[in-house]
């Protein structure tokens, strides 16, 4: 369902008293009390599309394994010059399954709404493209899939998977259907800044879904806010007292909020099993960990590093590092964070890792910054962002302080002092403490 944004505030005759509304499922006893004022009755109830179109493409290298499904000898009817499934509206998927709509695209394939004719169901089918390397990562994520359904039975941290098959040379993942992505959300919300409450709920499920799978000696190495999917595409809409210019501007006076917080976590294709290799390039370019950037390896606190930055996000509204460039991406860690240490910078290519070419970034026992950007629109870029305690207390009216603490913890550039998933869950800013002392 497409957001029917207001264009217009409401009527002069409207009766502007307070009025209570059912609390949402993320919000704290307090939190309500203090909305109550701030709501009018009778807010819409909808839906927004799930599996939106990604914002940025993942620049990580695939997972290759050795012995999976291989390629088919020839192109089949069914298939682009790309490897992607061609179908029609309405045809079948197998014997099973009759295709009612497309849901999403990536580089691995398509995402598509099928009925189940054995269940009645809607079900998400995730038909990978007929090319080898996503063919191999399908087989691998369906093998990460089924452990973690094996070890987490109530289905509540991730995806559940339902049964997978080949069809037509493309391996075809079907799922429970999920509502919209966080990331989708955001967009379709005019990149409006989640309240601190919900923001607090997502990062402790999040955290959750990651002790639970690094517990497992996985890692997920490709958390952003396009692979955490509310569990229910159900909102409330809400006046906007907080107006931007361009929310003026485009007439969006009115807000969305889910009407439940309850997440899950998707996307295990790039997921890593801790004894395995890990001299590549991991995440996708804004949630990339320092360490992988310069070339020093990686292990779980990669996936803290990415938690740390959809937080941030989740609270601004905006990717905290929004760069496609890796002296650019540390100049602004730098600015935001504060300088790197210094013995990973004097580690930087004493470390054999496959295409880093990181010793171009540090000189003289420093990032090579401003001297060696690419251009003056570049350092502007950095200069305009404002330090990490900046930009939380410009978005976040209560608890800041304990968002903030818990923040720099996540973002700790060195990967071995960073908080462990079970730690962060302990923070004060996770557990509620914040409210039992207030």
């Amino acid at each position: 369902m497409e957001m029917d944004y207001v264009t217009e505030f409401p009527h002069t005759h409207m009766d502007r008293r307070p009025r209570k509304r059912p609390r949402l499922a993320w919000e704290p006893p307090q939190a309500l009390a203090k909305a109550q004022s701030g709501i009018y009755c009778g807010q819409d109830v909808g839906s927004v599309t799930s599996y939106g179109p990604s914002r940025v493409p993942s620049d990580h290298a695939s997972l290759f394994v050795k012995g999976l499904a291989q390629n088919g000898s020839h192109r089949r009817r069914n298939e682009g010059k790309d490897g992607h499934y061609i179908f029609v509206l309405g045809e079948n998927l197998s014997s099973r399954y009759k295709i009612l709509r497309k849901l999403g695209e990536g580089t691995f394939g398509q995402v598509l709404d099928c009925l189940d004719r054995e269940t009645g169901e809607s079900v998400a089918i995730k038909v990978v493209r007929s090319i080898k390397k996503y063919r191999d990562a399908a087989m691998t994520e369906i093998d990460v899939l089924q452990l973690l359904k094996k070890n987490d039975k109530s289905g509540r941290r991730c995806v559940q998977i339902r049964s997978w098959f080949d069809y037509r040379n493309h391996i075809c993942i079907v799922f429970e259907m999920l509502g919209p992505s966080l990331y989708d959300f955001l967009r379709k919300n005019n990149y409006r800044p989640f309240p601190v409450d919900l923001v607090r709920e997502i990062g402790r499920q999040l955290l959750e879904c990651v002790a639970f799978m690094h517990d497992l000696r996985l890692i997920h190495t490709d958390l952003k806010p396009e692979n955490i999917l509310f569990v229910s595409p159900e909102y409330i809409k809400i006046p906007d007292y907080k107006l931007t210019s361009r929310s003026i501007t485009e007439g969006t006076y009115y807000k969305r909020l889910p009407k439940s917080g309850a997440i899950k976590v998707i996307d295990f294709g790039s997921t890593a099993y801790e004894h395995q290799d890990h001299n590549y390039i991991v995440s996708t370019r804004h949630y990339r960990a320092p360490e992988v950037i310069l070339g020093l390896g990686w292990s779980y606190p990669c996936d803290i590093w990415s938690v740390g930055c959809i937080l941030v996000e989740l609270c601004s509204g905006e990717a905290l590092f929004q760069t496609h460039e890796n002296l650019e991406h540390l100049a602004m860690m730098e600015r935001v964070l504060g300088p790197l240490p210094q013995h990973m910078l004097k580690r930087v290519g004493c470390v054999p890792f496959k295409a880093n070419h990181a010793e171009k970034y540090v000189r003289r026992g420093r990032l090579d910054w401003p001297e060696g950007a690419t251009s003056r629109e570049s350092i502007k870029a950095v200069l305009k962002l404002p330090r990490l305690q900046n930009i939380v207390m410009q978005h976040v009216d209560h608890s800041a302080g304990y968002l903030i603490d818990l923040l720099q913890g996540l973002l700790r550039y060195d990967p071995s002092n960073r908080l462990t998933a079970h730690e962060a869950l302990r923070h004060p800013f996770l557990t509620g403490d914040y409210y039992r002392r207030f």
